[in-house]
């Protein structure tokens, strides 16, 4: 067994509830192994110390918890996924300075999924990178908690996209 430290971002239903109400139910019918915070209004965060035999089944059993005990809601976003390098700095213990120079130097850095003013990166493809290349030890533990974490992502993002859009594009 590992702990997999992860968050999920869920909209609440609109009912009208006072959304500290969920904080009890989502500790007394199983996460209590969560962090719960509702500071968004209509949202709701958890940050998850989940104990599970892989990734997988941590994200997906805690996914599972949270819609079972608050029926209507929608997950938002899986974390850790969309990074900048600060991000990606502070999961792997260094600087973002060093980051920033490990990115610079190397041609093969993967590509991000937005180069605006701040970049972006899926966090799977740079860890996977930084183990393959020797940059860092990267837990491998961490390397299949980012994979999930973008399955998830990308299977919500999917879900919302127009499916004959997708044919068509899917052949180019």
């Amino acid at each position: 067994m590992s702990e997999f430290s992860f968050t999920l971002i869920f909209t609440l239903p609109e009912n009208g509830q006072n959304p500290e109400q969920w904080i009890e139910a989502l500790g007394a019918q199983g996460c209590d192994d969560a962090l719960v915070g509702v500071g968004v209004t209509g949202r709701i965060a958890l940050n998850f110390i989940r104990e599970a035999s892989d990734a997988k089944l941590a994200v997906v059993s805690a996914i599972q918890d949270v819609k079972r005990i608050i029926p209507g809601t929608a997950l938002v976003e899986v974390m850790p996924d969309l990074v900048g390098l600060t991000d990606i700095a502070e999961l792997l213990g260094f600087s973002r300075q060093y980051i920033r120079k490990v990115m610079v130097s190397r041609e093969a850095f993967p590509q991000p999924v937005h180069d605006g003013k701040t970049a972006i990166w899926h966090l799977e493809p740079v860890l996977r990178w930084m183990r393959e290349t020797g940059v860092s030890k990267v837990p491998l533990p961490l390397v299949e908690l980012s994979a999930v974490t973008r399955q998830c992502n990308l299977q919500r993002e999917l879900a919302s996209l127009d499916r004959n859009m997708q044919k068509q594009l899917g052949k180019l």
